[in-house]
């Protein structure tokens, strides 16, 4: 099971790698971060870069759409709702990104799965009492076509790794973790790679809103 999780989490690694590399290459307002937790792997001028559209599904069955929730910041990142290692912490960091902030200033976070074996309504409702959420987020979740379409976008890698351990086959998934940061105008203003600081998504929404 060790052996497994570090092989898997080497995966993650490298995905992070290649993928804070895309975001860099052949942006003009890509900053390299000075600090890893705190600088975001890039920024974007406004208007420079609209944020792919999506329709995907919300907790309650109801169809959610990144262009109805313009007028207001909003974070996507992409989460596994089976997740109990890294993706709750990010959870928390994006709470405390909510909590920080006045009211006016509090983005929506629309919490893409990565995995559809989670995409039920009582694994979703776990995890919000689980990990506290805040009434800001949102899952986003749907067929494995739809959200493949999602992670495309968005230069998110998903893997999916199945072994058996002591006879039960039991499955895996490696992703890249990022969160991207889009303003009220519907374009993405700054991309975060995990690891990073609720603090550096703090400044960025803050600088959008002065």
């Amino acid at each position: 099971m060790a052996t497994l999780r570090w092989a898997l989490a080497g995966v993650v690694l490298l995905l992070v790698a290649v993928v804070a590399a895309l975001l860099l290459v052949g942006r003009p307002h890509a900053t390299a971060a000075t600090s890893a937790a705190e600088a975001p792997a890039a920024t974007w001028a406004a208007g420079e870069r609209r944020a792919p559209p999506f329709v995907l599904t919300g907790e309650s069955g109801a169809r959610l759409s990144l262009a109805s929730l313009r007028g207001r910041p909003v974070i996507v990142t992409f989460i596994d709702p089976l997740c109990r290692d890294y993706c709750p912490i990010e959870a928390q960091h994006l709470n405390e990104v909510v909590h920080a902030l006045p009211a006016a200033q509090r983005p929506a976070i629309v919490a893409v799965s990565v995995n559809t074996a989670g995409n039920t309504r009582p694994v979703l409702e776990l995890d919000r009492r689980k990990w506290s959420l805040v009434p800001e987020w949102h899952w986003a979740v749907g067929s494995h076509a739809e959200l493949a379409r999602v992670w495309h976008a968005y230069g998110i890698q998903v893997i999916a790794t199945t072994r058996k351990i002591a006879g039960i086959e039991v499955r895996y998934i490696g992703h890249t973790e990022a969160a991207y940061v889009v303003d009220r105008d519907g374009f993405q203003r700054a991309a975060f790679i995990w690891p990073y600081a609720a603090s550096g998504v703090i400044s960025t929404l803050r600088a959008l809103s002065s």
